[in-house]
């Protein structure tokens, strides 16, 4: 007897959901899930979530990159209740926020336009002598403070993808919320505007540990990956029905209408056609990856249609090799539906 292809039944209930068939993406599933994850899709209130290879469906995986549209949307809903202009100086706060440049603001720090290097100088250090945890010996003025050392008006309104500045405007927003700018000030935050009034139980800087799926070991460590001061670019986690929940909330306004502010700045890679806050564009779908060190995850939504995918996995990336197989197994689902 045959044993059913258990990463094929998972795409055919996706497909049931989304109302098309998706079989150019079947190669790029099986590559991203030969060590396990979950697979989940939404659309016209129907939902299916698969975990696979003895991952459970309610598995809580570290979100990486993918904390960066949470940040954007709590930007958003600060923006709603009046605490914040997108187009206002972060110097305008004060404090440890007193000397950025002029055109550093939460619009361009969102959109990867502020002028700031991937990541703090430090980082070319510490991704060796603290390859878990490379931000972790970093307090939130230390990133500020590089924040403003590194700021280039030259490369200002250029896309520069930026951890350093995705991390900085999650401890703007926490200080604009009446936190102290810190990563448990912008976990309170979050909890307190985004989280908590779209029901996102499970997306959290501190997951449960009997839900945590346990990253797979790399050459140089194992375990969840720290983000130190700036967990607002990649320290959350979550599990795969929430993340479907979150997407949702984009499409009927409860997470902000953000993510329609569509620019096209110099310096996007080929494969994007355009960026709003937390988001990028690829033909009709918003999208947002995050690469952990042993977990990778994926989530879009199409407007047109209301559908959502997502796609967290076991495995990180190897010292060489591609990242792709992520973004283009939740791509090629999506896109088969144009």
């Amino acid at each position: 007897m045959f044993r059913r292809d258990p990463v094929r039944a998972a795409l055919s209930g996706a497909e049931a959901v989304l109302g098309h068939e998706a079989p150019e993406a079947l190669p790029w599933l099986r590559g991203a899930l030969r060590r396990g994850g979950v697979l989940g899709a939404r659309r016209a209130g129907q939902e299916v979530v698969r975990g696979l290879c003895g991952v459970p469906e309610g598995g809580v995986f570290e979100l990486a990159s993918v904390s960066k549209p949470f940040t954007s949307a709590l930007a958003s809903a600060l923006v709603r209740a009046g605490a914040l202009d997108w187009d206002l100086p972060l110097a305008s706060l004060g404090g440890a926020f007193r000397g950025l440049p002029p055109f550093i603001t939460p619009r361009a720090l969102a959109t990867h336009t502020a002028g700031l290097p991937a990541h703090p100088a430090r980082a070319a250090l510490t991704t060796l002598t603290r390859f878990q945890d490379p931000y972790g010996g970093m307090s939130a003025r230390d990133a500020i403070a590089s924040a403003r050392r590194w700021a280039s008006s030259r490369a200002a309104g250029r896309f520069t993808y930026s951890n350093l500045g995705a991390g900085v405007l999650a401890l703007a927003l926490a200080c604009a919320a009446g936190e102290e700018p810190s990563a448990a000030g912008y976990g309170r935050a979050l909890a307190r505007y985004v989280t908590g009034p779209v029901g996102l139980g499970s997306v959290t800087l501190s997951p449960d540990a009997g839900r945590l799926v346990t990253p797979t070991t790399t050459l140089l460590g194992a375990g969840v990956t720290g983000f130190g001061p700036l967990a607002g670019a990649g320290g959350l986690f979550g599990a795969a029905a929430d993340l479907l929940a979150f997407g949702a909330a984009h499409l009927d306004g409860r997470a902000g209408e953000h993510w329609r502010d569509v620019r096209r700045p110099p310096g996007l890679p080929a494969h994007v056609m355009g960026v709003a806050p937390g988001w990028f564009i690829t033909g009709d779908i918003w999208w947002h990856d995050g690469v952990a060190r042993g977990t990778r995850t994926a989530l879009g939504f199409r407007p047109a249609d209301g559908a959502v995918f997502t796609l967290l996995v076991r495995g990180g990336v190897p010292l060489m090799g591609r990242r792709g197989a992520v973004v283009g197994a939740a791509l090629g689902v999506l896109n088969a539906g144009r």
